[in-house]
């Protein structure tokens, strides 16, 4: 399968995206601002989200829309596909922003951090990670009272066009009653310190997230260093994340 890479400003690693691969994805508004004045501009995002990813091939997993930036978790289905999703969904939010609050410029801060994460071993507890968001950011006590985020869709409070759920999901249990009761625990349980660092650092540094032969094969497949250590080598004498 081919590689895509987009080239980033200044020092930044080159955005890294293999389709059939999860991938952590972060943007974040301009200087910290807010990227949503209404519920409606929230409203708009999504319906591009869900445009873009069926029209270039995105399953998107898992979001969450905080007031100056969002998370998703998604696989595209070719080396191309995220970053196009991306271009068009960032662009086309600008202009309705842009007009709506009668303003100009730039709205994001520079392009969209992404990792790609090793799903066996991280895809649910990124979904937690997303959920999160808001707990951790003091404005709900519990995830399902955050109506901007994909936590009501895996726990039964509503259907969300926009998600397709990944298959280690559907492994949580044999009906949606156990699948949403196996997943609301999960995130109840919450996450260690160091899978909230490993989750955040690794999406904003562009480091890839897995174990040793997880990260010791994306390294095979591209001479831009997908792991912290030494350039061209995999830093795959330990588990990472």
């Amino acid at each position: 399968m081919p590689l895509c890479f987009a080239t980033p400003p200044m020092a930044r690693l080159p955005r890294l995206t293999l389709p059939g691969y999860a991938h952590h994805v972060i943007q974040r508004g301009n200087n910290r601002q807010p990227i949503f004045a209404t519920p409606a501009d929230r409203e708009r995002l999504l319906a591009l989200l869900a445009e873009y990813a069926a029209q270039f091939g995105v399953a998107l997993h898992a979001y969450v829309l905080m007031d100056n930036h969002f998370h998703l978790l998604a696989t595209p289905e070719t080396a191309q596909g995220l970053p196009q999703m991306m271009q068009a969904v960032g662009r086309r939010y600008v202009r309705h922003f842009n007009d709506s609050q009668g303003r100009s410029g730039t709205l994001w801060e520079g392009r969209y951090r992404s990792t790609l994460i090793q799903a066996e071993r991280h895809l649910l507890a990124c979904m937690a990670y997303i959920d999160l968001n808001p707990v951790r950011a003091g404005l709900v006590a519990d995830p399902r009272d955050y109506p901007w985020s994909s936590h009501g869709h895996y726990i039964g409070l509503r259907h969300d066009r926009l998600i397709t759920p990944h298959a280690l999901y559907w492994q949580l249990g044999n009906t949606p009653f156990a699948r949403e009761a196996a997943y609301a625990e999960l995130v109840r349980a919450g996450l260690s310190p160091a899978q909230q660092q490993a989750l955040t650092q690794s999406a904003l540094r562009g480091w890839a997230l897995g174990d040793t032969d997880f990260v010791a094969e994306l390294q095979r497949r591209t001479e831009r260093r997908v792991s912290k250590g030494r350039a061209g080598r995999p830093a795959a004498d330990r588990k990472t994340g």
